[in-house]
């Protein structure tokens, strides 16, 4: 996963969910399909790869077989900075639901 981030390569993180992987919506509770997904994850690489978004101190906190909990820092266009952490659930070696929660960092 971190890979991934760093490499900023999309397919290498789309290879890391399950088909039937589903995202939460940390704002709203929307749960969002890996297929409705990719548009969003693209466009965070795509960001990524153009200087307008990093992610800093990327590190897993905890992780199981059945769990991994991930914490980085995201940096936004805007300048606006926010500490994540991520929440994976696994399934047949496969990320299959991935919930978040951020916290603004003035």
């Amino acid at each position: 996963m971190i890979q991934s981030l760093e490499d900023s390569t999309p397919d290498s993180y789309f290879d890391l969910l399950h088909p039937d992987y589903i995202f939460v919506r940390h704002q709203s509770g929307e749960e969002v399909f890996k297929e409705d997904w990719k548009p969003n994850v693209t466009g965070v690489f795509n960001a990524m790869k153009e200087g307008n978004l990093t992610w800093s101190d990327n590190r897993y906190l905890y992780e199981n077989d059945d769990i991994m909990v991930h914490h980085n820092i995201g940096s936004f266009p805007d300048g606006t900075k926010e500490a994540i952490m991520v929440v994976h659930t696994l399934k047949d070696d496969k990320i299959i639901r991935t919930e978040t929660g951020s916290t603004i960092i003035k």
